[in-house]
This record gives C-alpha cells, structure tokens and sequence, in this order.
C-alpha cells in the first residue's frame, strides 16, 4: 500500500515540471503527507487543472468522512468490480503529485521505513482516482484514492504493493476521460524506470514529525 508520502517541491517547480495550466490555491511543501490531509491533484479539463484535495476517497454516496480512512489505496487489479471505484474510471481520473514515498519493511526486529524516489529527485506522478462528497450542511469535499500494484523486482523485498507511477508521456491519457478507460487502465503497469530507495529514521513514523529530517538517509541503496 501506500500510506504516506512527500510532496517537498514549491508550488512554481510544480507548475514547470508538471505544465500545469491553472492552480488558484497555495501549497507549502511536506515531508511527511498522511491520510486525510489536503494535497496537489492533477486532473484534466481540456487543461492540465491542479485542485486541493482529501487524502482517502469518500464516494459521493457515503453517509459520512469516515469511509475515507479506508479507502486510501485501490489495488489496480480489482478497480472495475469495486463498487467505490468503478464508475469514477470513466469521469473522475486524476494525477496524485508527489516527489517520494514511504513503505514500512517486516523485519524479525519490526518495521524499517524506506523512503522511494526518483533518482534525479523529479515528480513520481501516481495514477489516482477521485470524487465529490457533499456534507449535511452542503459543504463539499473532494477526496482521492492512490492506485496500487504489483511492485517492480528491485523494491519487491519492502513491500508486496507500491503506487501505479506514471511516466509523464502517460499522464494526459490517463486523466483525459474522453480516452475510454479500458484503453487508461492498459497504459497502468509497475514503474519500470531507475527508482531510488533507502532506509530511514522512525521520525517519519509520526505524522507530526515533518521536516527534512524524514527523508535523510540511515544507509543508502539504489537500484
């Protein structure tokens, strides 16, 4: 799965990497993005359109915020059979924007955090799906969900999951809806490109702890 990740780039480096088109609201950059925090969201509306959104998708159906909490990853594999998902293939596809992410490895002395990047510390674009949830007092809440897959060889030994990452040649097709989803979901596979990985402090374990000290290594490995 993934379940926390970083986003340590400004909102004009964001806008040139990515070609963003229109992004009306701020961002303060974050070494430590947790469930239920408001991140960067990437959909298309004829133009590449950043807008703030939930961590955790609460379907438009939900009875409440809660449901979010559970519904941080969608396995790739299962999308067009959940009940949560499937419909928003077709309308609500989107680009979760990240620089990093951590995966927690099973050791016999516990969980190690591992942080996951680009080598050249570039934007991981994540495939991603999201949905409009509209409160008893009318207030509206725009949520996502991160989609997951089969891990690539190299970082298999940390986890059994990691997100879908794009390359950037994919992004367009994946978020246009115009594209039929069927033709999307056969651009999604395990990131093949170089990824860096190492281990990191227990810093990163608490979602108040948010600072560079998260991402600094213990001991570096790359692929």
């Amino acid at each position: 799965m993934c379940g926390r990740k970083t986003l340590t780039k400004g909102k004009i480096e964001i806008i040139q990497e990515m070609l963003v088109d229109d992004w009306n609201d701020d961002w303060i950059p974050s070494y430590n993005i947790a469930p239920t925090q408001n991140t960067p969201i990437l959909i298309h509306n004829e133009k590449r359109i950043i807008k703030t959104m939930r961590w955790g998708l609460v379907p438009s159906w939900a009875k409440d915020l809660k449901m979010g909490s559970r519904l941080i990853n969608a396995r790739l594999e299962t999308l067009p059979e959940k009940p949560s998902f499937r419909n928003l293939l077709t309308s609500n596809r989107c680009v979760v924007i990240t620089d990093g992410y951590y995966e927690w490895m099973q050791t016999g002395d516990g969980k190690i955090p591992y942080y996951i990047r680009h080598p050249q510390k570039n934007i991981l674009p994540m495939a991603g799906l999201w949905d409009k949830w509209i409160d008893e007092n009318n207030k509206e809440y725009h949520t996502y969900t991160v989609i997951t897959t089969e891990p690539a060889q190299p970082i298999a030994h940390i986890h059994n999951r990691m997100p879908v990452i794009l390359n950037f040649d994919e992004i367009d097709e994946w978020t246009n809806t115009n594209i039929p989803c069927d033709e999307a979901l056969n651009k999604l596979a395990s990131f093949s490109n170089p990824l860096e990985f190492y281990p990191v402090s227990n810093f990163v374990n608490s979602p108040r702890n948010n600072s560079e000290i998260c991402i600094q290594p213990i001991i570096q490995e790359t692929l």
